[in-house]
């Protein structure tokens, strides 16, 4: 009976123009990771083709319990139980789609063999060269806005991202494929313009937290895995600390970063006061004049989530997924947070911008402490093997996590849970193999 599945299996896929192997695995993992970017239908079509190909292509002596892979299953299962004690179930259920690759795609690696380090690289130059790509295609559609409107604010941040994408989390896809550019072994000169040309998009997209990381990362990859001579290593440490310099000195960018680090109480012209980290964190009371930059915000945010320990017995529970949102809402009116109009969101509507506060508060300490282990174990296995490109996602991820609440967000979860499969899915691990029984 296993002979007729296997022999009626390969038939279909051979008829459809697909041979199971690595070369297919290959090709649908790299297609669902350049299609992150893309509109979520397109993701999402990619990402049924891989769970679906893996079942249909899946073979017995492939199929093994990885024990890295369980965390995001765990994480998801976790989602799925807190609709049981969820003030809003309704909202809680809806957002289960788009959390479904914490399941779907640690399932599918399952299913298939390991890919192997010379596997791994070649997803992540297929996925650099799609970032280009893509980058390559947001540049041209905002010089083209630029040439018609004259409006330089396109070029940068969130208008240079495009309709429907988050300029810092198109930032961190671009600094993977950077990354991936910067550690080929050979380089080559289409190689080295690609890396700048990312540099620069990451640069314009002006998310100052994600070019820092960036800017450390690069400059440890020269100091500790170029392999350089050490006088080849200065001048390229040299050399990229004074690029970095004058993008992040331009004036767009550089106002950006000031705008976004100034601690000073100020009042602008307009008679908009500048609310302080302090003022963040003790005042009671604000009003629609006070302006939160993005430090102050997050602060504010930690602060009325320790008073949401304090209110409620959410320790283990949360409030249930997707439904913090709520209490942060209560919390804008209580404090009298500016609260909006038809054209400007108030911040009472906007999370918590931290994964590990926003994990907390709707699922428990148990759903901070899962989203804990993996970043952990993410880092621990790349820094054992010494895969630069391991370590630098490893890294990208821990301090997004302290700004965004990127695994709340479709594209955020395919990313991570793509990667931290892929990568962490190549170092030996307790491996259960299934109990081979005999053919029918």
């Amino acid at each position: 009976m296993a002979n007729i599945y296997n022999f009626s299996r390969n038939a279909l896929l051979k008829r459809i123009g697909l041979s199971p192997g690595k070369k297919l695995l290959v090709f649908l993992l790299s297609l669902v990771a350049i299609t992150i970017p893309m509109g979520n239908v397109y993701n999402s079509i990619s990402i049924i083709f891989f769970v679906l190909l893996s079942v249909l292509a899946v073979r017995r002596q492939d199929v093994s319990f990885r024990s890295v892979l369980l965390w995001p299953v765990l994480l998801f299962l976790l989602m799925v139980a807190s609709v049981l004690w969820s003030v809003n179930c309704t909202a809680s259920i809806k957002a289960l789609g788009k959390e479904a690759s914490l399941i779907f795609i640690p399932l599918a690696f399952f299913l298939n063999r390991r890919l192997g380090r010379r596997g791994v690289d070649d997803i992540l130059k297929n996925y650099s060269i799609g970032m280009c790509l893509f980058g390559l295609y947001c540049l041209i559609r905002a010089i083209v806005r630029y040439t018609a409107t004259g409006n330089a604010n396109v070029l940068f941040y969130h208008e240079l991202a495009g309709v429907g994408l988050n300029a810092i989390y198109l930032s961190v896809l671009f600094s993977l494929a950077l990354f991936e550019f910067l550690s080929r072994t050979h380089k080559t000169i289409m190689g080295n313009v690609s890396m700048l040309f990312l540099l620069i998009m990451v640069f314009m997209l002006s998310s100052k937290n994600i070019i820092f990381i960036d800017v450390v990362l690069i400059i440890n990859y020269y100091l500790f895995f170029s392999g350089m001579a050490k006088k080849a290593r200065i001048t390229a440490i040299a050399t990229f600390c004074i690029l970095a310099a004058i993008l992040g000195y331009y004036g767009k960018i550089y106002q950006r970063f000031v705008h976004e680090t100034e601690t000073g109480a100020t009042v602008t012209s307009m008679g908009i006061h500048n609310v302080t980290i302090n003022e963040a964190w003790s005042n009671n009371q604000f009003s629609s004049n006070d302006y939160f930059n993005g430090t102050a915000f997050r602060t504010y945010q930690i602060r009325i989530f320790t008073e949401m320990l304090q209110e409620d017995p959410i320790l283990f529970t949360g409030y249930g997924l997707n439904n913090s949102g709520i209490k942060i809402e209560a919390k804008g009116n209580e404090h009298n947070l500016y609260h909006g109009n038809d054209e400007n969101v108030g911040y009472n509507k906007l999370n918590f911008h931290n994964q590990y506060v926003e994990a907390f508060a709707d699922l428990g300490i148990f759903g901070v402490l899962i989203i804990f282990i993996m970043a952990i174990i993410n880092l621990v296995n790349g820094i054992k093997q010494k895969y630069f490109v391991h370590i630098a996602f490893a890294i990208l991820m821990i301090s997004l996590f302290l700004t965004e609440t990127f695994l709340w967000r479709q594209r955020g979860v395919v990313f991570f849970t793509v990667f931290y499969c892929l990568f962490n899915d190549l170092y030996p691990q307790r491996v259960f193999k299934p109990a081979q029984a005999p053919d029918a």
